[in-house]
């Protein structure tokens, strides 16, 4: 079977004659067919929701997770290949940790944004390694600063955002959240609504029963990544459900008042 990139995908260090790398391409492709992970900056934190699907129902419950502690102050969400993630986020231990041991305080988030992201393009570099086949989203909170938060891409490449989401539900997920005023609305708010986007870009149709999980560092955590308590999980799961019924049962009311 012959395909656009045959003879420049079989190594990294090649280019293809229109300048393309072809193997960061399918890196790419990986997070895009990969469950959908999205974070939210409010005005006093990150909050971050991933959909955890379930391969069987014989797998033990809240095994598999996407969202990752770097250091106290700083989380990480991947989407994509979950070994390659959990890999990256060892990586960003390690660089968090040096930081602490060598300078004596915390890694601020955007320099572990400069080390993660020239960990991944480094691995785009050498004949012996491949592309990370995931993209992660950073997050980290501080009275001073304020939410910061970071996506990297299979590439190396980097952004900062308000809001982003990865996954194969991506496109419909970001048109949810261009509808939010993501500055003026908290941490608590952001839950419930990263709750809503996730449950209504799911295919039920198309894709697997899911686990929903949600983390979070901002003011309410005192700053610390750590999970969504479970009451306000329960309570956000609560109504995303309630939002989809509602929206079901007005589509409903529109067929009836078309015919």
């Amino acid at each position: 079977m012959s395909s656009i990139g045959t003879g420049y995908d079989l190594s990294v260090q090649t280019f293809s004659p229109a300048g393309r790398v072809f193997q960061i391409e399918y890196a790419q492709k990986a997070v895009d067919n990969s469950s959908t992970v999205i974070a939210l900056r409010g005005k006093d934190g990150v909050v971050f929701a991933a959909e955890n699907t379930i391969a069987s129902k014989l797998h033990e419950a809240k095994t598999t997770r996407r969202v990752a502690t770097i250091d106290r102050h700083i989380g990480l969400a991947y989407c994509g290949f979950v070994t390659d993630g959990r890999s990256v986020a060892n990586e960003a231990r390690s660089y968090a940790t040096r930081f602490r041991d060598l300078y004596g305080h915390p890694m601020p988030v955007s320099k572990l944004n400069d080390e993660l992201s020239g960990y991944f393009h480094m691995l785009t570099l050498y004949g012996a390694a491949r592309p990370c086949g995931c993209s992660v989203l950073l997050g980290a909170y501080d009275a001073a600063k304020g939410p910061q938060m970071y996506m990297i891409e299979p590439s190396g490449v980097s952004w900062g955002y308000y809001g982003c989401a990865l996954g194969k539900n991506k496109q419909p997920a970001h048109a949810e959240i261009e509808k939010l005023k993501l500055s003026e609305m908290t941490c608590k708010e952001l839950v419930k609504e990263a709750a809503r986007i996730i449950y209504a870009t799911h295919d039920e149709s198309k894709d697997k029963d899911f686990e929903l999980e949600l983390a979070w560092v901002c003011a309410d955590s005192n700053g610390q990544f750590e999970h969504v308590p479970e009451e306000l999980h329960k309570e956000a799961e609560s109504f995303a459900q309630t939002s989809m019924e509602e929206d079901s049962d007005e589509e409903d009311d529109s067929d009836e008042d078309e015919d």
